[in-house]
């Protein structure tokens, strides 16, 4: 992902996250509320998976505000032990305006997606492009976001999601 992002330091309090399924399309949205705004970009960062997966990132002023996971990837793994990693501060990402093109609203980007769950489905990581080594931000009370050395988005952590509607629980 060639997409600039850089880590800021929070403005106020860590923003508190919502999770919403879709029963009858399977979206997983996640909103980030009481996040301050930056300077930068204003729109949508599309990830388009080869497989036809496809996740979009709602940014606003600049700032990460939400996920919508549309379309999951063919390559969803259960984990017997998903460590969720330490994050390094907490902080947001912040996406820069393009200077080639300040008024674009949407951006495209073909990489590979791949989701990997614990057996509850209550730890969600979406990795972004093939693994690699990447700086841990949490963002919100329950999303910590990926980042590699070149400041690209390399992976988003959902924690302490909700099950999806329709499934039943047994003891």
């Amino acid at each position: 992902m060639s997409f600039e992002t850089r880590i800021e330091p929070l403005d106020g309090k860590l923003p508190k996250v919502s999770y919403r399924w879709d029963p009858e399309t399977d979206i997983l949205s996640v909103a980030c509320k009481g996040v301050a705004k930056a300077t930068g970009f204003d729109g949508t960062v599309d990830l388009e998976g080869d497989d036809g997966s496809f996740v979009l990132l709602d940014v606003v002023g600049g700032v990460l505000r939400g996920v919508e996971v549309v379309s999951w990837p063919d390559d969803v793994r259960t984990l017997d032990a998903l460590a969720v990693p330490e994050p390094m501060k907490d902080g947001r990402v912040v996406f820069a305006s393009r200077k080639s093109q300040p008024d674009v609203a949407a951006v495209e980007v073909d990489t590979a997606l791949t989701v990997e769950k614990n057996h509850t489905e209550s730890v969600l990581h979406v990795r972004v492009g093939r693994m690699r080594i990447a700086t841990v931000v949490r963002i919100a009370d329950h999303v910590l976001v990926e980042l590699d050395k070149q400041s690209r988005l390399a992976g988003l952590w959902f924690l302490e999601v909700p099950p999806f509607p329709n499934v039943e629980v047994t003891a």
